[in-house]
């Protein structure tokens, strides 16, 4: 008779040869995992790191005070001083809300998009909603609401006017892969508020209900231009969170894209086609920018023409924030 404690019956050594064989298994499972992970990688975006800036130094016009404001570009370490319309420099596929404007006659410069020093020599992108302010001739005060934006594209200068605000953008770069996600570092201060205010310059400043958000959103399109120059877009993934609450840095953070119809997506149809009067703008083969509306969901399977990121501290309306809240954004590529 086998010893109750003996291990080295068949069926025992039956039991742990199968428990060694499942381990193995195992291991071969994590392993693969790991390889996987690390197989990941990071196609980043030029500038992304946010290491580089563009300063512009623009002189406004006397009737508003005549003051000199910087105004923050991404690109490579340069400093501009004349009032010049800004075209990307250095390659950079980066656009802000940081503008220069002449309308009749007037100039006036806005900024609300700074680098951000995270660490000694580690420089962060910093997106701001806050109150621009506009005396004219020290008779009239105006306040307007403004939030700090970022994308992938270009802004279009000297802003003439406010009207029609996205044929003043060319959003999306050209992009062909097809990544899993859009992988950042991001911080956000959130103001303790459950308001938000609304305050265009004109007429009275209005509180309204409701927390603003930071939103960060990425679309995947495939493009094409008729024989007239129209350009059309069907959509082939989608991404984007919003951002309710404060929180501390967090890196390597991930937006999956998913591809294909997410009209039904629950977490994504807030990010609908776009089309009609939210159309898109960029530029067609003759060099005019025109609308580019999303004409449908494209297959899954499709390969992409243009992508299109955008970052930005609110989430409304325009001249609707909530002032003081902060989106910093660095180091930004896509997973592939």
């Amino acid at each position: 008779m086998q010893p109750i404690c003996d291990d080295t019956s068949p069926h025992t050594k039956h039991i742990n040869m199968t428990r060694q064989l499942n381990y193995f298994i195992y291991l071969l499972i994590a392993l693969a995992a790991t390889d996987t992970a690390y197989a990941q990688t990071v196609d980043k975006i030029r500038y992304g790191d946010f290491e580089q800036w563009v300063t512009r130094t623009i002189t406004e016009s006397v009737v508003i005070g005549g003051h000199q404001k910087k105004v923050y570009e991404v690109g490579p370490t340069t400093t501009i001083t004349e009032n010049q319309p800004y075209r990307n420099l250095g390659g950079s596929p980066w656009a802000t809300s940081n503008v220069y404007a002449r309308v009749s006659g007037v100039t006036k410069a806005s900024n609300a998009v700074y680098p951000y020093q995270r660490r000694p020599g580690d420089t962060a992108a910093k997106l701001c909603t806050q109150m621009e302010n506009v005396k004219v001739l020290g008779l009239i005060n105006m306040n307007v609401m403004v939030a700090g934006s970022m994308f992938l594209g270009e802004m279009v200068e000297p802003i003439s006017s406010t009207k029609n605000p996205y044929a003043k953008m060319e959003m999306g770069i050209p992009y062909k892969k097809r990544p899993k996600a859009l992988q950042l570092d991001y911080m956000v201060d959130m103001p303790q508020t459950d308001t938000r205010v609304k305050s265009t310059g004109f007429g009275s400043r209005k509180t309204l209900q409701g927390r603003d958000n930071a939103v960060i959103f990425i679309l995947l399109q495939r493009r094409w231009e008729d024989a007239d120059g129209n350009l059309h877009a069907k959509r082939i993934a989608t991404g984007g969170e919003l951002f309710k609450n404060g929180s501390a840095w967090k890196n390597g953070h991930t937006i999956p894209l998913k591809y294909g119809n997410v009209s039904s997506d629950p977490s994504l149809n807030w990010l609908p086609l776009r089309n009609g009067e939210n159309s898109y703008y960029a530029r067609n083969s003759r060099g005019k920018l025109v609308p580019v509306p999303e004409e449908g969901w494209d297959s899954p399977d499709a390969t992409p023409t243009h992508v299109i990121v955008m970052f930005s501290s609110g989430n409304g309306e325009p001249y609707v924030g909530t002032e003081g809240l902060t989106l910093y954004i660095d180091n930004v590529g896509f997973l592939l």
